[in-house]
């Protein structure tokens, strides 16, 4: 099998301070790297948040051995009216979870208060809304995700409102992170400009919740809000940040 990475941006590479546009990872078998390869190229250079002009794909073996298999998360819909019921409603849920109220607001203010999309995640005490990482506007990026088998996996999510390629990837996403020692949910909503859905991922749930921000707004993130109670001299968060920067993981 193949990993397949690519991420792309304007105005050069996001380490010269070129602007996110997109990503796409995918571990797919031998006779599916081409056209893989075609279709994040396509995807880099036509996306909503702008045509690309950096773009770098990497192509890497993965031995089978390297793999570890997981249960994707169960998907339950949520109905709200505007971006506060929806805000209201994703504390709610961590709350229900086990997040503090004072990290729930952390935690969403965190995004709330971005400039610019991060690159990767915050990570946040579910306790005292400390933040864990020091990586700044970097943050926690994971990788090594992709579905076991991508035609039962979009055949499993073919009944759900909104299915797409949003739905496909972040639930992919969401059962890697979640499947962590140590983390207890996922805060995250978008940052594609008309893509208002975002979700919290916890207790084998992902909750998604149709309207997390404003119409056109280009800004969005994702906090993992951790129970440092999990960590020990065998166990630490730079565990954890290898488990999801490294470890590869296959969704069912």
């Amino acid at each position: 099998m193949f990993s397949i990475k690519m991420r792309s941006s304007k105005g050069g590479p996001h380490e010269k301070g070129g602007r996110h546009i997109s990503g796409i990872e995918r571990i797919v078998n031998e006779d599916e790297v081409e056209s893989e390869i075609i279709n994040a190229y396509r995807r880099a250079r036509m996306h909503e948040r702008g045509d690309s002009d950096f773009i770098n794909i990497k192509v890497e073996k993965v031995k089978e051995s390297d793999i570890i298999y997981k249960n994707k998360l169960n998907i339950k819909q949520h109905h709200v009216e505007s971006k506060e019921e929806g805000l209201a409603l994703s504390s709610e849920i961590l709350q229900s979870a086990g997040v503090s109220e004072k990290a729930c607001e952390i935690a969403i203010q965190s995004i709330l208060n971005l400039t610019e999309s991060m690159h990767g995640a915050m990570l946040i005490d579910k306790d005292t809304g400390e933040r864990l990482d020091e990586r700044g506007m970097k943050g926690v990026r994971v990788t090594g995700i992709s579905s076991a088998d991508i035609n039962d996996y979009r055949k499993a999510l073919e009944n759900n409102i909104d299915c797409g390629i949003h739905l496909e990837e972040a639930l992919i996403l969401a059962s890697k992170v979640t499947s962590a020692r140590g983390v207890t949910a996922e805060l995250c909503w978008s940052d594609d400009p008309n893509y208002l859905i975002g979700y919290v991922a916890a207790n084998d749930n992902y909750e998604r919740i149709p309207i997390m921000k404003d119409k056109g707004n280009p800004i969005g993130g994702r906090v993992f809000l951790v129970d440092t109670d999990q960590f020990d001299e065998d166990y630490t968060l730079e565990d954890l940040i290898e488990y999801l920067e490294e470890q590869v993981v296959l969704i069912k």
